[in-house]
């Protein structure tokens, strides 16, 4: 699995929410939780109204804040790739990584740990390609090595 992030093209999204759904499917996230979410930004006044779709997935930082507020250890950046992930076994349910996230990623299911998109890192002996780059129709959504 060589990625680094995920670009993001929304001229070429056609909200089909396939990302969505085949994240969830694959990852088995619960009901409640989105992991990668497509949302819809209002621009202009009516009658000129538009909307734009906009990625809400984690960007995996190259420092990430959550990273640097968690105080149990339980954020990690994988050295090769970039990867920012979360070992829910070590979160403490603290909120603090939350707090830190300038785009306002980290989630909390019934477990109360944090969750967030690891570009399927945790599927890496199954899948080649984050399944949500696998399952865009358009390409809207691709991978960007690093």
């Amino acid at each position: 699995m060589s990625v680094g992030r995920i670009n993001f093209t929304p001229e070429k999204c056609i909200q089909c929410y396939s990302c969505e759904t085949s994240c969830k499917i694959w990852r088995e996230v619960e009901q409640g939780i989105s992991w990668r979410k497509i949302k819809l930004e209002w621009q202009g006044a009516y009658p000129e109204v538009k909307s734009r779709p906009v990625d809400t997935a984690c960007r995996h930082c190259s420092e990430p804040a959550c990273l640097a507020a968690c105080p149990a250890g339980a954020i990690e950046k994988e050295e090769v790739h970039g990867i920012v992930y979360v070992r829910e076994d070590a979160c403490i349910g603290c909120q603090a990584c939350l707090s830190a996230c300038p785009y306002d990623i980290p989630q909390f299911g019934k477990s109360g740990t944090m969750q967030k998109c690891d570009l399927c890192y945790g599927l890496k002996d199954r899948v080649s390609t984050p399944v949500c780059v696998s399952n865009c129709p358009t390409q809207a959504l691709q991978v960007q090595e690093v």
